[in-house]
């Protein structure tokens, strides 16, 4: 059984099923619970109880919550396996743990808290109507792309670690891979702050970059290549792939999209490669790196990925997702590429195509 299927009816009890069904209903008041306990230190005071536990006069010592705030935090962590308690003193439970000190979580946590618990009030809209409902809660663009340069400062954070914390950790795995090409130049469509490009700029000396994206990020992109000292070394070009006029410059060895095209429909991905395979010369290669749910090795990968999708629809552009690569490679062919290797299991759960013009 994969990570995607479904368990049967016959796994789980009827006792066990109400449970889940209730931490569903009550989902949101668990989430902002958490929350409260991150910004408050309670979760780190509790981290320090260690496997001894905590009393409640310790853990008031530590925070600034009152006793009735601090019980009724400890009353909902303790019914849903973050919290345990023996006697008089409380610790963290290995759930707890994850909450308290992973990255993954963190940064998954602070996404949806600055940037999509507002806007998520808006799904039903959005599912209906084909458009990012919820983005009225940060602003009054059309895609969430157009503003992403106006956010507030916090938003803004939580918004990139969100997107960078993933790519960052598949670059250094898919650095060698790409540069088995030996390219003079790569194109990097979908450029954002110009981490893939710094990263290549960095690994070979010689390597030029085209970077391509909307106007607001290439002028992030700009300030970080100005701060590193390689700004001679990128050819800007604004462009907005949507615009039906728009093209790709020709002549890249290269040209990379990484957590790219998981931000269009399907038809708008066909578009955008089909301006790929234009551009393209008959030795450049098509890497895409994306995360697929059906390539993913463990659940947490899986669900992540399904619910990112959910903010895409109420808050990104309202019709993209995170794809299947089931449903993804067709759409590969269908802009007249074809994919020569997948290779899996990069970084975070990242898979990477090479994809050539027949």
């Amino acid at each position: 059984m994969t990570i995607t299927e479904q368990k049967t009816d016959t796994d789980i009890t009827a006792s066990e099923a109400r449970a889940a069904a209730q931490r569903i209903a009550f989902g949101p008041v668990l989430f902002q619970a958490c929350q409260t306990m991150r910004r408050n230190g309670l979760f780190d005071a509790l981290r320090r109880g260690r496997q001894a536990g905590s009393t409640e006069v310790e853990l008031l010592a530590a925070t600034a919550l009152s006793p009735y705030g601090l019980r009724v935090l400890l009353d909902i962590t303790l019914t849903s396996d973050v919290v345990w308690q023996q006697d008089d003193r409380y610790g963290l439970t290995k759930t707890g743990h994850m909450l308290a000190s992973d990255e993954m979580t963190r940064v998954n946590l602070d996404f949806v808290d600055d940037v999509c618990y507002a806007g998520l009030q808006h799904l039903e809209e959005s599912i209906r109507e084909g458009k990012p409902a919820g983005l009225r809660e940060l602003g009054p663009w059309k895609t969430v792309y157009e503003g992403l340069a106006h956010l507030p400062a916090a938003v803004r954070k939580s918004w990139f670690e969100f997107d960078n914390h993933y790519s960052d950790r598949s670059y250094p795995a898919a650095l060698p891979i790409v540069f088995r090409e030996r390219p003079g130049t790569i194109m990097d469509v979908g450029a954002n702050n110009g981490k893939w490009s710094l990263a290549c700029l960095q690994h070979d000396p010689q390597v030029r970059m085209i970077a391509v994206d909307l106007p607001g990020q290439l002028r992030d992109l700009e300030r970080n290549l100005t701060a590193a000292g390689m700004s001679h070394r990128v050819d800007l070009r604004p462009t907005d792939m949507l615009d039906p006029t728009s093209t790709l410059p020709s002549g890249a060895d290269v040209i990379w999209m990484s957590q790219f095209l998981d931000c269009f429909g399907e038809d708008e991905v066909v578009s955008i490669l089909r301006k790929a395979h234009t551009a393209m010369a008959p030795h450049s290669a098509l890497y895409i790196m994306e995360t697929f749910i059906d390539r993913q090795r463990f659940e947490a990968g899986a669900f992540s990925l399904a619910a990112t999708s959910l903010y895409f629809t109420a808050m990104a552009n309202g019709n993209s997702r995170m794809y299947r690569a089931e449903h993804f490679e067709p759409l590969v062919e269908q802009a007249g590429l074809r994919i020569t290797e997948r290779i899996d299991d990069l970084g975070l759960g990242h898979s990477l195509l090479r994809c050539v013009r027949p």
